[in-house]
């Protein structure tokens, strides 16, 4: 598997090392570490994340907290169009997350959920954002 360090990732997306590791920090990436030097490692699949979660932030207008309850409210494959989906058990029960599923000792489709944004925010609050009258 292909991996790139950071300022690589940097020049291919367009965002500083900064806002890379301020994703990181909220959750949104999880680039695997380098086991001598502790560099983080990027792979293909983190590029596309990180190309997705900035055409929701800058192009769309998304704030980083509204992103974080996107996340944290709303299935990865509407978010990211996971190509897992199809093979997902979660995919058939949508009251149930990926990792919940998984959890409970189903079979996952695959072991890239644990570096999926939405299940990296699983334990983020999600209030209603409408109150009933």
């Amino acid at each position: 598997m292909q991996t790139y360090l950071i300022n690589a990732v940097s020049s291919a997306v367009g965002l500083s090392q900064k806002r890379l590791r301020d994703y990181e920090r909220l959750g949104f990436i999880k680039p695997k570490r380098e086991a001598k030097t502790n560099n983080r490692l990027y792979t293909d699949a983190d590029i596309r994340r990180i190309g997705a979660i900035k055409a929701l932030i800058h192009e769309h207008g998304f704030t980083l907290k509204c992103f974080q309850y996107l996340l944290a409210a709303a299935p990865c494959w509407t978010i990211f169009q996971c190509e897992q989906r199809f093979t997902c058990p979660a995919y058939e029960s949508v009251s149930r997350p990926c990792y919940i599923v998984k959890a409970e000792g189903e079979p996952s489709a695959s072991e890239a959920c644990s570096d999926c944004p939405v299940y990296l925010n699983r334990h983020t609050e999600t209030p209603a954002l409408l109150n009933h009258p």
